[in-house]
């Protein structure tokens, strides 16, 4: 089954008012770059995002906050974007902060089919708050969810037309989980390759999670913060 779409703009058809997204990354590295523009180009309203943070000012998900797109964001690291930590503070934006491998977790929960899951992270914190408490060898966990999305939006090194995935270096950490979570997933390739040219012994995610799929174009590819050691 050929899954190809034009582009972002068509990919993206059907993201609507108030749904629930999923999008893959790790800080800069990763983010489907070219469906958020498309979404800010689209005006689409009330989102709530799940997504590891929300990129910077002027890049990834903070595009879609400074147009006041997004309601909620659910993550798990502020990050060095500045618009969000303002709307977060002056509530005009709902947070709800989870730990980094419980978010992970939860995301991979919602895509195995697994309702909810026992953890010790965030025992005795504010992620505890009203949460259900047991306790497995001595120590206590809490009741984390499963999330899942209407639509999860992730980025590939490499792809083909079945939507078999290829991922590189850290983009792998929450792209992989949260295309199984989503009710359909469209996934943004570097590389669009014929079918048969992956090889299937080093493909990361299956094309079985995958319904749209497109070669994205002018990555930039930004790096948060760049660290150098000073010339002597």
């Amino acid at each position: 089954m050929n899954k190809t779409c034009e582009n972002a703009t068509v990919a993206i058809k059907g993201i609507i008012d108030n749904m629930t997204l999923m999008l893959g990354g790790f800080g800069l590295c990763g983010i489907p770059e070219n469906c958020i523009t498309a979404l800010v180009a689209s005006g689409v309203k009330g989102l709530t995002c799940i997504s590891n943070n929300a990129g910077v000012d002027d890049f990834g998900l903070g595009l879609l906050l400074q147009q006041k797109q997004i309601k909620k964001m659910i993550s798990s690291y502020v990050g060095e974007n500045d618009e969000f930590e303002r709307q977060m503070l002056s509530g005009e934006l709902e947070v709800d902060l989870i730990p980094q491998g419980s978010l992970a977790a939860r995301c991979q929960a919602g895509g195995a089919g697994i309702p909810a899951f026992y953890t010790p992270a965030g025992y005795g914190t504010e992620v505890a708050v009203g949460k259900e408490v047991r306790v497995f060898d001595g120590k206590p966990h809490i009741l984390e969810h499963a999330l899942t999305a209407d639509f999860a939006i992730v980025k590939a090194w490499k792809g083909d037309p079945h939507g078999n995935l290829v991922f590189k270096g850290t983009a792998r950490n929450f792209n992989p989980v949260m295309a199984m979570a989503g009710k359909i997933t469209i996934a943004e390739v570097e590389e669009l390759v014929e079918p048969g040219q992956l090889d299937p012994n080093f493909i990361h995610l299956p094309g079985v999670f995958v319904q749209r799929i497109f070669q994205g174009v002018a990555y930039e590819k930004r790096i948060e913060q760049r660290t150098v050691t000073p010339r002597n």
